[in-house]
């Protein structure tokens, strides 16, 4: 399976508010392809007769007939060109069966491992796992770099291929040889290939306490439904606060993500957003929120991307949440969907997000106000495995990003008012 976006969605034309942008997800591992290839030249117009000269001589002379494949070339050349922008992460060609999985993505079912990737540096790096995916439950964490598959070095090799290598059907097995994001240590992971169901949106209250933990896992077609109707749960309950969980999720809908802010804005912008004139589109908040007074404090690490970072950046400038965790991911654009003649695409950043107050976190990353890390080999506890746990089982849990906007919440000095003054501090996950 293969997520596709690291760092952007993809806006699209037809349908809904004209602010539609789909996630560009397939089947499970990012397709962000990746890489600008560094060469400059004096042309300024395009020389299809180069092209063509290149393409013949290859054609003509090349020793190895049997490598010699035009489908191939052509989706070469296209990658090329995506490349040589440099947009590494963003602009991307999607092959007709990747725009197929993308129409299965957005309905939130995919076949894969549930990780979504990109290129760095020649490296392919996990960017989030999907929660109760192959990949979270094998322990593959943001920042990890995918070395191997089935002991073959994928290092430089374009996300597509890597894409098709650790593709199959649901059942079978791939074999990966995982580097440690921290530690630079090394490990083979065999992970079964599963269909996967993206359930966006999962909340419980913390045991012991009147706060909820409220995860959402991605911004798929539907989420905001969803979301408000877990809120009007919510809202019958006593609650005091809500920790709304962004980590690990690659965004999805621009549409979503701004429907999402709204439930808890009163007004204001959500985003801005920059064309390639300079020209700046506020995207105000949609009235009608249904959380837009309970404390709230916002989770997120480097596994938050796209629309998450959306979100994240508009409740921050609107002094509405506390961000606690780690540096976002720093996607920044918005992809628009371009389809070609024989139903592949390109994916092209036709537009930056600002957050309302004019930062730019395109390559930078939202960086939290109470920076936590987690301790090695701890990942973050979600909403289903709490039911079962005691209130002294959740205080001694290794999830000290979820404990540390735990203890925010509960500060009584918090009052009704969410968390305005909160200033930036760094906690260390070292013991005292």
């Amino acid at each position: 399976m293969i997520k596709a976006i690291m760092e952007s969605n993809e806006q699209r034309e037809a349908g809904g508010k004209g602010w539609r942008a789909a996630a560009a997800l397939v089947s499970g591992i990012a397709l962000a392809l990746s890489g600008a290839m560094g060469c400059s030249s004096p042309r300024t117009q395009m020389d299809y007769g180069l092209v063509a000269q290149a393409w013949n001589t290859i054609e003509n002379h090349y020793v190895d007939r049997a490598a010699v494949n035009r489908a191939e070339m052509t989706y070469g050349a296209i990658i090329g060109m995506v490349d040589a922008l440099g947009d590494s992460g963003h602009s991307a060609f999607l092959t007709p069966a990747m725009v197929k999985e993308l129409n299965n993505m957005e309905r939130g079912e995919f076949k894969g491992i549930g990780v979504e990737i990109q290129k760095r540096d020649e490296k392919v790096v996990i960017v989030a796992p999907f929660d109760e995916s192959p990949a979270q439950q094998a322990g593959l964490r943001p920042g990890d770099v995918i070395v191997k598959v089935f002991d073959q070095d994928v290092t430089g090799w374009p996300l597509s291929r890597v894409v098709e290598k650790i593709s199959g059907p649901a059942g079978t097995r791939v074999r990966l040889t995982i580097e440690d994001g921290r530690t630079g240590r090394a490990r083979q992971v065999s992970l079964v290939r599963a269909v996967v169901h993206i359930h966006d949106v999962a909340w419980r209250r913390l045991p012991g306490t009147r706060v909820v933990h409220l995860r959402l896992a991605g911004f798929d077609e539907g989420v905001t439904r969803d979301l408000r109707r877990a809120l009007r749960e919510i809202r019958r309950t006593d609650a005091s606060g809500i920790i709304l969980d962004l980590r690990n999720n690659p965004g999805g809908i621009l549409d979503e993500a701004v429907s999402v802010a709204s439930q808890f804005l009163e007004g204001g912008n959500v985003l801005l957003a920059r064309d390639a004139r300079g020209r700046i589109t506020p995207v105000p908040v949609e009235k009608g929120g249904l959380a837009t007074n309970i404390p709230l404090a916002v989770l997120i690490n480097a596994g938050s991307a796209s629309a998450a970072e959306i979100v994240a950046g508009a409740l921050e400038d609107a002094h509405r949440a506390t961000l606690v965790g780690e540096k976002t991911f720093g996607t920044g654009t918005v992809l628009r969907e371009f389809g070609l003649s024989d139903g592949s695409a390109l994916l092209l950043a036709i537009e930056e997000w600002l957050t309302p107050g004019g930062r730019s976190f395109w390559h930078r990353g939202i960086s939290p106000q109470v920076a936590v890390s987690l301790p090695d080999q701890a990942t973050p506890l979600l909403p289903a495995a709490e039911g079962e746990m005691t209130a002294r089982q959740l205080r001694s849990n290794s999830d000290r990003q979820l404990l540390e906007a735990l203890e925010i919440l509960e500060k009584p000095a918090q009052g009704g008012v969410a968390l305005r003054e909160a200033q930036p501090q760094i906690k260390s996950n070292q013991k005292e």
